[in-house]
């Protein structure tokens, strides 16, 4: 597995990573009463493949449980994200201990604000960034990032120099104005993690999708994977990477307009 530094956090994580956020999805669930081992057996299948970043959101509740359960003693060799959807700073505060008691943790490698209506900024009236930063000395959380589907905000919080990451939809469908969104991260030196790599199941072509990904050094993908199979289908094209030559890009080119 290859490993890079996630901007300026310089978190080191497995270029390609888990998307914990599909351990609810309804090829786990109709397991019945044996999802929650199954959704263990996946995230291990993840990690002893070599995935060290695993990526959530207490918006997924029953997805942080999995995911903390199925971690236990291996957190500490893992990089592990959530995320909050809190508008007050006691609403974060509210989901961080949420989030803390549900990943069976008692820190947060990688915090994100999630879908925030603004970019929250540092000693903002809405007091969101300066709580995240206080909760940052405490040692609570080790990194402060923003998550969201809004191309301005992605933008804004690339620009304004306080975040260290930032999520947002990117796939090889993805239209070329949010490619200049990786281009901006790696100039910026701003983590870059892609949400939705497969465009939330629109994309099908396993093998063409992780090529793609391979053309951006600075992009982390988080695959949701929703069974063994399809982790094993991205674990074995990170051994063996696609050839990306001219025949590769213009099928994903071909591709790409399609949906553009």
């Amino acid at each position: 597995m290859e490993f890079i530094s996630l901007g300026k956090s310089n978190l080191l994580v497995s270029k390609n990573s888990f998307g914990a956020m599909s351990l609810d999805c309804k090829e786990i669930e109709a397991f019945g009463e044996e999802a929650d081992e199954k959704s263990c057996a996946i995230v291990h299948h993840a990690y002893f493949g070599g995935m060290n970043f695993f990526d959530t959101s207490h918006s997924k509740l029953v997805c942080e449980k999995r995911l903390g359960s199925a971690l236990h003693g291996i957190r500490h060799n893992v990089i592990l994200a959530t995320k909050t959807s809190g508008q007050t700073a006691a609403e974060i505060r509210r989901d961080l201990n949420d989030s803390l008691f549900a990943l069976e943790t008692d820190y947060i490698d990688l915090y994100q604000i999630e879908d925030p209506l603004v970019v929250p900024l540092k000693d903002g009236s809405d007091g969101l960034y300066n709580e995240m930063l206080t909760l940052k000395e405490k040692g609570i959380i080790r990194h402060i990032g923003i998550a969201t589907e809004n191309y301005d905000l992605v933008r804004e919080a690339i620009e304004c120099g306080l975040y260290e990451t930032v999520q947002f939809p990117f796939s090889m469908i993805s239209p070329k104005e949010v490619v200049e969104l990786v281009t901006l991260c790696e100039k910026k030196d701003v983590g870059c993690i892609a949400m939705q790599p497969l465009n939330g199941g629109i994309v099908n072509n396993i093998p063409l999708a992780f090529g793609f990904f391979q053309q951006y050094e600075n992009v982390v993908p988080v695959w949701g994977a929703h069974t063994d199979e399809e982790l094993q289908q991205i674990l074995y094209f990170n051994n063996h990477p696609p050839v990306i030559d001219e025949e590769f890009k213009k099928e994903v080119e071909n591709i790409r307009l399609f949906f553009n």
